[in-house]
This record gives structure tokens, C-alpha cells and sequence, in this order.
């Protein structure tokens, strides 16, 4: 009891920047009890449990969603770095509070490897959400709930509630600038190269995307447009949303959720390949029956990894060499080498690199 008490009131131990997608930041727990004692315990515990959830979905593929009920039974107290309050208030019952969960990179990573569930956790380069709202078409005198001025904060607090900076694609948001032409962002939203480029220039980010929220007329439906170069590269999408009891805010906190998920799993797509093994392959199965070989690369920063992976696609008589899951301080390859891995490991030590067996599978690593 005192030791949960002490992380309770204690700050989140300090992540690398590798491990920031490990923090699920600014979660909402909530518990009633018969007293306020075991309504916060309670809270805590559903929250961490439920947070661990949440960062599954956010490091691992959708395609492979399906394997997460392989990891139910985890502990995940035996998880947890740390955590501390962001807010809270509570009466002689009831406890909500947000909180903000860190969690233990390695340990994490390790159970995800054990069960051979493709993960990514390397953040993206940071992208610039250009928030733009249009008062629904066609309505004379629209509610103050559905006004420019309302709806675009609405927007706003929507996406300013979800963890931004901790995210596989951290996100700055920039409300729209009244300065900026419609047809400009109308370009955009178009598909305008062009267009894109300028609206760049002028919010001074590498990359930029316009999210645009615009109820619509009838007040039945809300939609939702994405649209720029995000990691990925361009695209262009919508989506609609019921508006249920014309709560705006509910529906756009709905919105910005799903939004932040389709940004990601675009990182994820491009980023990891999913892998469908269990665990890593012996040195014994380490040829499939299509005679490609599995290998586990380590290395220590993202500047070593791209040395690594230049030299092993310059290294002669290496074929169909594919990335099949990246981390932070880890890869999973598979390639073809005609004269397998003894031979891939006496060439590959010509470039200072070291391919050994080892209980697990064949692991490389620079020296």
C-alpha cells in the first residue's frame, strides 16, 4: 500500500526520447467505491490496465490487433515505471482524476518479441495539424454551439485532450490563420502539390496537414477531412460521423481520436512490415521453406542502423532483403544469401559486422 501510494504522488520516471511512445499521457480514470480510499485504488488500477491497452493499439499494426488477446493475462502492474496526476477530484465515493502512465520500454518490447507481435516504436517526424472548422453549408443563422467561432475551439479542445507529444506521429496543432485564403486551403484539401508546399512555407514545418471539421447541413452529420503530406507522404481522405443529440463536442472528441489513429497507422504501414512468427526463429528454422533467411539486428541509435542496413544491402550476392519489424534499438530482417548464413557471416565481417547463432536465432550487430 505505501509503495503504491509513493508512485502515486511521485513523477513519471524521465523517458529517452526513443521511449516517449511508452508514455500514455493525460489519461482519464474514474472509479466509485465505498469509500474514497478504494475509489482511487480502484481508479489506478483500471486505469493502468486500461492504458497498457491503449499503448498495445498504439505500437502495434491493426493488422495484427487480433494477436492482442494473446497478452490479456500480463500484469501489468509488473509494467509500470511510474505515473502522476495531471488532475483530480474526488468526493467521499467517487475518484476521477487524468493521469499520465509510464510504462517500461524494454519490458514492454520484450513480451511483444516473446509473442512475435510486430510493433513499432520509433516516432515519426513531427507533424504541423492545421485546424480549419466550416459553419454548416447552407445554414442562414447556425447555433452559437455550431458558430466559426465556437466550433473552432471546439475543434481545438478536441484535439488538444489526446496525447500529441507521446504519439508514433507527434502533432503541434496550429489553429487555421484568418489570414489564410480559403481557395488556398480549399487547394489543398484538393490535393494541390502546390498548395501544400506554400502552406509548409508559411506555418514554417516540414510537414503539415489541414484537418477540417464541418458539420453538416441538417445537423445530423459531422465530417471530417484530412489532407497533406503527413510521414507517410500525401493524402487526402473524409470521413463522416453521427452527431448524435447535436452534441458537437462529444462527436469531435470522437473524431479527433480516430483521426489521430488513421495518421498513425499510416506510420505504422510504411515504417513495419507485420510479421506473423512467433517469437524469434531458431538457427534451426532459419531458412523457410522459400529459403529466406530470418535475422534480429541490434544496434544502439537509429544512426547505426541506417550504417548497418546500407552495408548489408551493398554486401554482394544479398537478395530480397525486407524490413520486418523496427524498433528503436532493434530490426527483423529477412533476405536470401545463396551460400546461407555461414557464409552471409564470414562476408558480412569485411564491413565490421557480426552475424552469430545464438538459442534464439541468428542476431547481427556492428562490432
Amino acid at each position: 500500500m505505501l509503495a503504491t501510494w509513493l508512485c502515486a504522488i511521485s513523477p513519471a520516471t524521465a523517458a529517452s526520447a526513443d521511449d516517449k511512445v511508452f508514455i500514455i499521457g493525460n489519461y482519464p480514470v474514474e472509479a466509485r467505491a465505498a469509500d474514497a480510499v478504494t475509489a482511487k485504488e480502484r481508479a489506478i488500477a483500471e486505469g493502468q490496465q486500461a492504458a497498457f491497452r491503449s499503448l498495445l493499439k498504439r505500437l502495434v499494426p491493426v493488422t495484427a490487433y487480433g494477436r492482442l488477446s494473446e497478452l490479456r493475462d500480463t500484469k501489468t502492474s509488473d509494467l509500470i515505471a511510474g505515473f502522476s496526476v495531471r488532475s483530480e477530484r474526488n468526493s467521499t465515493t467517487e475518484y476521477i482524476a487524468s493521469y499520465d502512465f509510464t510504462f517500461q520500454a524494454d519490458a514492454v518490447r520484450n513480451i511483444l518479441e516473446a509473442e512475435g507481435i510486430p510493433f513499432l516504436d520509433r516516432q515519426a517526424e513531427p507533424l504541423t495539424l492545421i485546424l480549419a472548422y466550416r459553419a454548416p453549408a447552407g445554414a442562414e443563422a447556425p447555433s452559437e454551439a455550431f458558430s466559426d467561432a465556437r466550433g473552432s475551439d471546439t475543434w481545438l479542445y478536441a484535439w488538444k485532450a489526446l496525447d500529441l507529444s507521446n504519439a508514433l506521429t507527434p502533432i503541434t496543432l496550429k489553429p487555421l490563420k484568418k489570414d489564410t485564403p480559403p481557395d488556398a486551403v480549399q487547394a489543398v484539401l484538393d490535393g494541390n502539390a502546390s498548395a501544400m508546399r506554400t502552406l509548409a512555407a508559411d506555418y514554417q514545418a516540414g510537414l503539415v496537414v489541414v484537418a477540417l471539421l464541418e458539420p453538416e447541413a441538417g445537423g445530423s452529420r459531422v465530417r471530417v477531412t484530412l489532407a497533406g503530406r503527413d510521414a507517410a507522404g500525401a493524402f487526402g481522405l473524409t470521413r463522416s460521423y453521427r452527431l448524435s443529440g447535436g452534441d458537437l463536442a462529444y462527436t469531435s472528441e470522437a473524431a479527433a481520436v480516430v483521426s489521430l489513429g488513421i495518421i498513425e497507422g499510416r506510420w505504422k504501414a510504411v515504417a513495419a512490415r507485420p510479421d506473423t512468427g512467433r517469437g524469434r526463429p531458431g538457427p534451426a528454422a532459419a531458412a523457410t521453406a522459400a529459403g529466406a533467411l530470418r535475422i534480429a539486428v541490434e544496434f544502439n541509435n537509429m544512426t547505426q542502423w541506417q550504417v548497418i542496413s546500407r552495408q548489408l544491402a551493398q554486401t554482394p550476392d544479398v537478395s530480397d532483403l525486407e524490413v520486418e519489424g523496427l524498433s528503436a534499438r532493434g530490426a527483423r530482417l529477412s533476405l536470401r544469401y545463396p551460400g546461407g548464413p555461414e557464409r552471409l557471416a564470414a562476408a558480412l565481417a569485411e564491413y565490421g559486422l557480426t552475424l552469430r547463432a545464438t538459442g534464439g536465432g541468428w542476431i547481427l550487430t556492428a562490432r
